[in-house]
């Protein structure tokens, strides 16, 4: 066992009706009898609830304390905008929150840039050579990707060892746009090239259509920072 992997912290499968449910209580237009019932109807027993909870509390309900005005930012977006994807809103709070939810979405989207799809044992292998061959590593692996799937990004075949990419959600909302930007930007740990935004592996499931580095320049939350006139880069402020 590798004592020094990180740790994993997304380990339950999520539906997207959960997360919505978790997010829709942050908005303060549900209640949490509303996802309990979604959790029970589920049929999950008291241990899984209360996992399931867990990570929903730390995906909308409960954030770390350095991401409750990026949390809050998003719930703010979705109550004036409608009708934003929930997947959208969901993938950048759990990018943001959870590194092992990141790393599986962009070694999905590295891996299937080309054809579309890519083999679930070349994730698993990856994930393992990060996070360990420790006990749970490839499970929770499989409930990020079966996650995922309930998210709309991507589908699972030949029993779960293959991994197609869906088409791209197109993001044409600048707000929303910023927002996961910068749900990128949090999960790298470092400024992120701006002609690289356009194809960022963790981003897959989205095609960001407004001009990039415009909307970086006027956000509040990020900033240009560059090395080379071609080469400016995005980082927190």
């Amino acid at each position: 066992m590798n004592l020094s992997a990180p740790r994993i912290g997304f380990d339950r499968f999520i539906q997207i009706d959960w997360a919505a449910a978790a997010l829709n209580i942050r908005a303060g237009v549900a209640g949490l009898d509303d996802l309990n019932a979604r959790l029970d109807a589920a049929g999950l027993g008291v241990e899984a609830k209360k996992k399931t909870r867990t990570v929903l509390n730390r995906l909308w309900l409960e954030p770390r304390s350095e991401l409750v005005d990026y949390a809050d930012r998003g719930v703010a977006i979705h109550k004036t905008q409608p009708d934003i994807p929930i997947s959208a809103l969901c993938w950048g709070m759990a990018v943001a929150t959870y590194p092992f939810f990141g790393k599986v979405a962009e070694l999905v989207g590295r891996l299937s840039a080309i054809q579309g799809d890519c083999a679930a044992a070349e994730v698993h292998r990856r994930m393992s050579e990060i996070y360990g061959e420790r006990e749970g590593t490839r499970r929770m692996t499989n409930m990020v990707i079966q996650s995922q799937a309930s998210w709309g990004a991507v589908q699972r075949v030949e029993t779960g060892k293959r991994v197609i990419r869906l088409p791209q959600t197109s993001i044409d909302n600048d707000a929303l746009t910023v927002w996961l930007i910068e749900a990128a930007v949090r999960y790298a740990g470092k400024p992120v090239s701006v002609p690289n935004l356009q194809s960022l592996p963790v981003l897959f499931p989205f095609n960001l259509t407004r001009p990039l580095a415009y909307l970086v320049a006027n956000s509040p939350n990020l900033s240009l920072r560059s090395e080379s006139p071609s080469n400016p880069f995005v980082a927190l402020r």
